[in-house]
């Protein structure tokens, strides 16, 4: 079996739910990244995509320097533990329609798993692999 802790992504970045879009987005494109997870605390409460700041955000005509993280935050977490079956997250990822899912232990946040980290890890003849493991290209 292999599990989500041998393959999930260390290198987080969190927000606290009271930042802003626009500061999200800046953090996203400094860090090369497309998400950040959004916090209270130690708690995690979401997660904000790159996808998420552009549809329920600029696409609601919300204001980016205004609009908080946690006004557009799914309040639904989905988390996986670190020793939990890479298969069942894929699996949780299609349930829930997600395509990254924070991993916790004890209730604090030790890392993401994504669906791209799965397809580099079970199909890594993929394309979305490939995409996955390529540079990011901005």
């Amino acid at each position: 079996m292999t599990t989500v802790g041998e393959f999930m992504t260390t290198r987080l970045v969190t927000m606290d739910g009271n930042d802003t879009l626009a500061a999200a987005a800046q953090e996203m494109r400094d860090s090369a990244i497309g998400d950040v997870v959004v916090t209270d605390g130690d708690n995690v409460v979401g997660i904000v995509t790159d996808r998420d700041i552009t549809v329920r955000g600029v696409a609601e005509d919300r204001n980016p320097a205004t609009t908080r993280l946690n006004e557009i935050t799914s309040k639904d977490v989905v988390t996986v533990s670190q020793n939990d079956d890479a298969v069942a997250a894929a699996d949780l990822m299609r349930t829930y329609a997600v395509r990254r899912l924070p991993v916790t232990e004890d209730g604090r946040l030790i890392g993401l798993v994504s669906m791209g980290d799965l397809a580099v890890e079970r199909e890594p003849q993929s394309v979305l692999a490939d995409i996955s493991a390529d540079d990011p290209n901005n």
